[in-house]
């Protein structure tokens, strides 16, 4: 008789425990991978959408009221709200909205890991709360487009994002405004992809997404890279040899750039959020926008401890802080 061949029952379970022990172990990191690409997808489809409906609206200033005593306690503060109900409704599709004190209502995570991974804070509720360098004299006062610390309204999507909205009505153009980002913000919103269902983290489910200038919006969504490079650079070097910012960003990786000044403005509002509390000093960071060309040229810089935006000659070292292209 033919004798056949073939594997003991010891064999198969042997083969299928190593099986079992490589899914355990690369599995975990494939599903990461997975809602990763689904939530950069979703970012972007979502900044989409923001910015078509921000585009369309003929002004993002004076919505609500906000009032305070002299002593700086808000009397009526209807301005976020105001916004979503009044001007971003009828542009853009909502289906639920919650005012002050009832973000969770909305899916608002009541606390998120910032983009260090390390850190967990209390979601703000407020505009001081999102970044108190916006407020409390860190900027000349009694100027035109002077921020107010106006608290934070909350609407869901149709396609089930969370969205934090941070609204300053007295944002002008441009233009009319002083060398400080905080006059030049108009709205701030910080999202969560998921509602309050996890990870919870900005760089991944939550983010931020930032519309300048009361007159010609600019809506800007800049992912941001976990740290800086490690020190200051020029921004344009005649020397082939020397690192300046945007080979920093490249020795970073491959995938990052410098953000322009609208979207490294935006890292300076969400500082927080990303955790940026070191090297915010006398020297502020490059962005990607130029002025005029050679290392006696001219780039605009952010500074992140004053709020200034400057015109820097490009031979000067700054921080570099890159975003995902």
């Amino acid at each position: 008789m033919k004798k056949t061949k073939g594997f003991t029952l010891a064999e198969v379970l042997i083969t299928l425990a190593i099986i079992g022990i490589v899914a355990a172990i690369t599995l975990p990191s494939l599903l990461v991978n997975v809602n990763e690409k689904a939530w950069e997808a979703q970012k972007k489809a979502l900044h989409a959408r923001l910015a078509q409906a921000i585009g369309q609206m003929n002004t993002l200033g004076g919505y609500g009221t906000y009032t305070e005593d002299e002593d700086g306690t808000a009397t009526a503060d209807t301005a976020a709200e105001s916004f979503i109900l009044d001007a971003l409704s009828k542009v853009y599709k909502i289906n639920n909205v919650c005012g002050p004190d009832k973000l969770s209502s909305c899916g608002i995570p009541s606390k998120i890991t910032t983009l260090d991974a390390v850190s967990e804070i209390t979601f703000p509720s407020k505009m001081s709360e999102l970044n108190e360098k916006l407020l409390n004299g860190y900027h000349q006062a009694n100027e035109v487009g002077d921020m107010a610390d106006t608290k934070a309204a909350a609407f869901e999507t149709v396609n089930g994002e969370s969205v934090a909205v941070f609204y300053n009505p007295l944002c002008g153009s441009d233009s009319s405004l002083s060398q400080y980002t905080q006059n030049k913000m108009c709205v701030n919103f910080v999202y969560d992809l998921n509602g309050s269902e996890g990870p919870n983290e900005v760089g991944k489910d939550v983010g931020f997404i930032t519309a300048f200038y009361n007159k010609n919006p600019v809506v800007v969504a800049p992912r941001p890279y976990k740290m800086n490079y490690a020190s200051t650079v020029p921004h344009y070097s005649d020397n082939a040899d020397t690192i300046d910012a945007p080979k920093a960003c490249m020795a970073l990786g491959e995938d990052l750039r410098l953000p322009d000044r609208d979207e490294l403005a935006a890292l300076f509002v969400n500082a927080p959020l990303i955790n940026l509390t070191g090297q915010t000093g006398s020297n502020g960071y490059w962005s990607g926008s130029v002025i005029s060309l050679g290392a006696s040229g001219l780039a605009w810089g952010q500074g992140f401890y004053l709020g200034t935006r400057s015109k820097d000659t490009r031979s000067t070292k700054l921080f570099v802080r890159c975003i995902k292209k």
